[in-house]
């Protein structure tokens, strides 16, 4: 009894969850201003997209999507990582300025749990901001600039997305990947060398020792955390999935005592409420790359500083679901001639069957909230 009343577990309890909602509030106050920018400047794709990552058609995609692609603004995902940075440096500076004990128990901003995830979202969220820029400002059918400045910048653009000719897909499939991987590198040199990280714990079992392969597996999950990012497909249907994920990982981190790193994960968990309330169909904005590429590699740097890489494809089992429904119809189409799903990622098929697109949104959020249960269930019970 004296455990569930005790002081520092309440407090706790308030700081994470008033953190949360300081950053919903503030998410949502701001958010007419982004909305505003967005479409005052149109920044939108010009064209929506009409092939699969492989170079084919996509026919049923294009239908699906057509118009809205060309209608709806991307950089969303400025909404979380912005709102995240902001709650995180003004706790920080009212400790720093303020004599107040209050302030001071309420900064999250600790080198051993909160420096790096923090670091990954907004250092990963601006490579995907680019990834946007270039989505937007550029399609197939655009003139060389007249002035010698914008034909250069034009070129070092082209040069950087790493396609010969620009056409409006943002950076190149494999020098995003190489991005991600060499992200991978650094946080997986980091944990192994640094902070002296070389086991994994296995559900039931206990503690493994890899030893130097800590760092391969880390690029691995990081990579594999990343192509579940094509889940944002649909109004609100990646915000949903992710709220449940980080959610379910401060849950953990509460457990573990970290409770620093539990309010950044239920900081992020806020500001996905309010991207939701603005994704309610139809969508004001897309998430775009600056959220999906901050996400899932802050998520992947979450799972390891809380030790649950195993227990991950359980909790972001929508994400494996997502990027392995691409891969087994990319190799059915090249083993056996056909396709496996009318559309790729899964939740495209089912879109395509004749879902309403509210319809499979929700149901994916069903079943993300169960995986997400289970998964917080194993590592607890681990």
């Amino acid at each position: 009894m004296s455990f569930l009343y005790s002081p520092t577990l309440t407090f706790n309890v308030v700081k994470v969850l008033s953190l949360a909602t300081v950053a919903a509030v503030a998410a949502v106050l701001w958010t007419p201003l982004l909305t505003h920018f967005l479409y005052k400047h149109r920044l939108w794709k010009k064209t929506a997209r009409d092939k699969t990552i492989t170079g084919e058609a996509a026919p049923i995609f294009y239908k699906l999507h057509k118009d809205k692609e060309v209608k709806t603004p991307r950089f969303g995902g400025l909404l979380i990582w912005l709102t995240a940075l902001g709650v995180v440096f003004v706790f920080w500076l009212l400790a720093k300025l303020s004599n107040n004990p209050l302030f001071e128990n309420l900064n999250f901003l600790s080198r051993s749990q909160t420096w790096l995830p923090l670091f990954t979202l907004v250092a990963a969220s601006i490579v995907g901001l680019f990834d946007d820029t270039l989505q937007v400002c550029y399609h197939p059918n655009s003139e060389a600039p007249a002035s010698g400045i914008g034909r250069a910048f034009k070129k070092i653009i082209t040069s950087i997305s790493g396609r010969g000719r620009y056409v409006g897909g943002g950076m190149a499939f494999k020098r995003r990947l190489l991005i991600v991987a060499l992200i991978g590198v650094i946080g997986g040199w980091w944990f192994f060398s640094k902070l002296g990280w070389h086991s994994i714990h296995i559900p039931l079992i206990g503690e493994f020792s890899i030893g130097f392969l800590y760092i391969p597996l880390f690029v691995i999950v990081m990579v594999a955390s990343w192509s579940g990012g094509i889940i944002d497909g649909l109004d609100g249907l990646a915000g949903g999935a992710f709220t449940s994920i980080f959610g379910a990982f401060s849950i953990i981190a509460f457990s573990q005592g970290k409770i620093d790193l539990a309010a950044f994960c239920a900081v992020i968990a806020g500001t996905l409420f309010a991207f939701l309330w603005f994704n309610i169909p139809p969508a004001r904005f897309y998430m775009g790359e600056t959220g999906i590429l901050g996400l899932t590699s802050t998520m992947a740097v979450v799972a390891f500083l809380t030790d649950s890489v195993l227990v991950l494809p359980v909790i972001a089992g929508l994400l494996v679901a997502e990027s392995g429904s691409a891969i087994l119809q990319l190799f059915s189409k090249k083993i056996r001639k056909k396709k496996l799903f009318l559309s790729t990622p899964i939740h495209h098929h089912f879109e395509a069957k004749g879902w309403p697109s509210y319809k499979v949104t929700m149901r994916f959020w069903i079943i993300g909230i169960v995986l997400a249960i289970v998964g917080v269930v194993i590592r607890l019970l681990g």
